[in-house]
């Protein structure tokens, strides 16, 4: 089992547009091999943060879900109109 850390900045004003699209992001994380639960956490001190922390069975299920068409288009959207920066992603071995 691993929890993968999946950190974003958002551009300021489009808070409500990334969390509604996380939405849509948790149906496809739910029917990705290998997916146990994911969780979409905000930053109190600047709303414009976010975490997702994800559980996968193992670390190769997870490269599978990042390298999909699925994640890809969501990624690319995200990219050239929500995020204000590169996302950070960091892998916790359990």
């Amino acid at each position: 089992m691993i929890t993968v850390g999946m950190n974003y900045h958002v551009i300021e004003g489009k808070q409500q547009d990334f969390e509604e699209k996380f939405a849509g992001v948790i149906d496809a994380l739910n029917a990705a091999e290998g997916h146990d639960k994911s969780t979409l956490w905000k930053d109190v001190s600047d709303g414009a943060s976010y975490l997702i922390t994800s559980e996968w069975s193992d670390e190769q299920a997870f490269k599978d879900f990042i390298s999909s068409d699925a994640f890809r288009a969501v990624t690319n959207w995200g990219k050239e109109q929500i995020l204000s920066g590169r996302p950070q992603h960091k892998i916790y071995k359990h």
